[in-house]
């Protein structure tokens, strides 16, 4: 039987995640979407009418402020939460949905408004609380942090005893003539991609400079791109939960121009979180340069080409040496015929309802605080060939070590 969902996020993500619910009837039986702007959640309702035939509710809520979130909910009456609106609201919907009774899920970690910082410790401190009340929160089910740490999951299951070196793996290799824009919030992205790199070795964190590590891949379906060492937080919990690990990494491609343009906002100060005076007024410069630059919801027509994103592991499997790179490739154009929203969109939304099926169906349903290579793996791995991300894994002898600059 069918459960009720609430989305909050009317973004590119949230598009995604409504269609997607949408074409599941038999497990999501009623859809509300809410957020700040009720204009979005309608046209959105409009749109997944047209394409699935479904009628989905919208609502209008301020993330930020947990009554408004309780009154909502309240009223709403949802069996869970899908969050994909802004990292900083985490906690406050989360509190919310303990003072309701409602379950939990986001798509990435809570970042505090005034600190580029990303960790998972905020969100952990809740484990008790929603053991507790009998309450399920399953944080970081997009893609990276998501899939990719199913894909960890299910070779750790199947193929790997230890695994040593592991390489995440983010290609985004689609072009929308854009001098520059960003393919998720811009606020979010450019904090990312800023901050010092970090991976783990050895038992533990090695920091670097931003960008400073770098290789080339040759990606299936995209070519060969330039990838960036970068802090993500999937590290953070995965490093806890494989046997063996050594060494942990995440890279990311990003072109010239992108560099260029960003090296630029950076020598201007348009990148900084810290406010400043402007005309008796405090403003961040990274949320005037955010309402400057192109809505990544808007990207979707405009944007042809592949992602791909997979993950490298280098272990032992029955005492032998082993090297297998799992992988999923998006089209964007694909993508957008089928929600209106383009890849790195369709990438997040698609595994953010799928891990939310996994909750409703009972398959991942266990009271606290979880990430996502805490489950078995393969229900969510056969969901992903079902709903539109279809995976493959493949031997190999790639080491990134050796790969040129």
């Amino acid at each position: 039987m069918g459960k009720k969902v609430l989305i909050i996020g009317a973004g590119g993500v949230g598009r995604v995640v409504a269609h997607k619910c949408a074409q599941n009837p038999d497990v999501f039986s009623e859809i509300t979407l809410a957020s700040r702007t009720k204009s979005k959640c309608d046209r959105i309702a409009a749109e997944v009418k047209e394409r699935t035939g479904r009628e989905i509710a919208t609502a209008t809520v301020d993330a930020d402020s947990v009554p408004e979130l309780v009154q909502l909910f309240e009223r709403e009456k949802p069996f869970m939460v899908i969050h994909v609106a802004l990292p900083y609201q985490d906690l406050t919907i989360m509190d919310a949905c303990l003072e309701t009774g409602v379950h939990y899920l986001d798509t990435a970690n809570y970042e505090p408004r005034d600190v580029a910082k990303f960790e998972y410790k905020w969100q952990w401190a809740y484990r008790e609380r929603f053991e507790s009340a009998g309450l399920m929160a399953l944080l970081g089910s997009g893609f990276d942090p998501g899939v990719t740490n199913v894909f960890c999951a299910w070779l750790q299951k199947h193929e790997f005893d230890t695994m040593d070196f592991v390489d995440i793996l983010d290609c985004n290799g689609g072009d929308h003539g854009l001098p520059f824009a960003t393919n998720f919030n811009p606020e979010i992205n450019i904090r990312e991609i800023t901050q010092n790199g970090r991976y783990w070795e050895n038992g533990r964190w090695i920091e670097t400079k931003p960008m400073e590590m770098r290789h080339t891949f040759d990606f299936e379906g995209v070519g060969p791109r330039r990838m960036y060492l970068l802090y993500h937080e999937e590290i953070e919990s995965l490093v806890q939960h494989l046997n063996g690990v050594r060494r942990m990494r995440f890279w990311m491609t990003f072109g010239e121009s992108y560099l260029k343009h960003l090296e630029v906002i950076h020598n201007l100060g348009l990148d900084s979180i810290e406010p400043i005076d402007f005309k008796g007024r405090k403003i961040v410069p990274l949320e005037f340069l955010k309402a400057l630059l192109p809505d990544p919801a808007s990207l979707g027509p405009r944007t042809k080409g592949k992602t791909n994103i997979g993950v490298i592991v280098r272990g032992t499997k029955d005492g032998q040496p082993k090297t297998r790179y799992i992988y999923n490739i998006c089209d964007h154009q694909e993508a957008w015929r089928e929600t209106g929203a383009q890849a790195v969109s369709y990438t997040t939304g698609v595994p953010a309802m799928i891990g939310a099926k996994q909750m409703i169906e009972g398959a991942w349903m266990r009271p606290g605080v979880w990430n996502m290579e805490q489950f078995d793996p393969d229900p969510f791995m056969a969901d992903l060939n079902r709903y539109g991300l279809p995976w493959k894994v493949v031997e190999t002898d790639i080491d990134i070590d050796a790969l040129p600059e």
